[in-house]
């Protein structure tokens, strides 16, 4: 299948984004040869900074293969941003489906047109404190698993270096470097035949983000620690540290 054209909007963001990107960071960029060149495909990418959806969307457009970010359903009726959405590719996931398939069935028909559909799987910027990929959201399994369409795994660092997570300011000086790693395609034909369970998913979705984790390590130089960092475990944790901190308190005002 073709690949689509890349077309007048998202050359016009390119004319827009690109020069301050030159501006303010630097590329290390490795591992095009695995983004295809034809066809329906998946990246899964880290989430580090609110930087780095421009900064990674800079790289693959010098591929040749522009990505089409999911995004809320409702930012496509918004004027001149829903217009830029529309005309730069940008796929709607309707969240208020009951479906779950159902709510990423234009990124599959995106993927079955011959696009690139890209995943950020962690569903917002990681909260692991060193910045490693924490644990992911089944969207991308769901849709590599409908559609079996190669899955590429990219990691990135630096523009987080630029704006911290949370940050308020960019710290532009000195200069940051952005390495970018995309990975060969994640091997799941073991999965195709299998029923689409929330195990399955959850397990393919574990593949997945090792091997973004893999690319990350590669790009840092270091390895990444042995227990993912699970958003949902952490907060768990902390509803039971403060209610036992509350119970102990009621029994101390009741023995005085």
């Amino acid at each position: 299948m073709a690949r689509r054209r890349i077309g007048f909007w998202y050359r016009f963001a390119a004319v827009l984004v690109k020069p301050p990107l030159m501006v303010l960071i630097k590329r290390d960029w490795r591992g095009m040869e695995n983004i295809p060149a034809e066809g329906g495909f998946i990246t899964a990418v880290n989430h580090n900074s609110h930087v780095d959806p421009f900064a990674y969307a800079h790289y693959q457009y010098n591929t040749g293969r522009v990505p089409r970010f999911l995004a809320k359903a409702g930012l496509f009726k918004k004027g001149f941003v829903g217009a830029a959405m529309r005309g730069t590719g940008q796929i709607p996931v309707y969240r208020e489906s009951t479906d779950a398939l159902s709510a990423f069935r234009a990124a599959i028909d995106a993927v079955e047109r011959g696009e690139c559909v890209a995943f950020y799987p962690e569903g917002t910027l990681t909260r692991d404190p060193d910045g490693w990929p924490m644990t992911g959201k089944t969207g991308a399994a769901r849709v590599a698993l409908q559609t079996r369409c190669p899955v590429i795994p990219v990691a990135q660092w630096g523009a987080n270096e630029l704006l911290p997570p949370y940050a308020k300011k960019p710290d532009i000086l000195p200069r940051k470097t952005h390495h970018v790693l995309a990975g060969p395609p994640v091997d799941l034909s073991r999965y195709y035949d299998r029923e689409m369970s929330p195990d399955l998913l959850r397990e393919v979705t574990e593949v997945i983000m090792a091997a973004i984790t893999a690319q990350l390590e590669l790009i840092r130089g270091e390895k990444a620690p042995e227990n993912v960092y699970d958003p949902r475990e952490v907060r768990i944790a902390q509803r039971r540290k403060t209610a036992a901190k509350s119970k102990a308190q009621q029994e101390e005002g009741q023995g005085t």
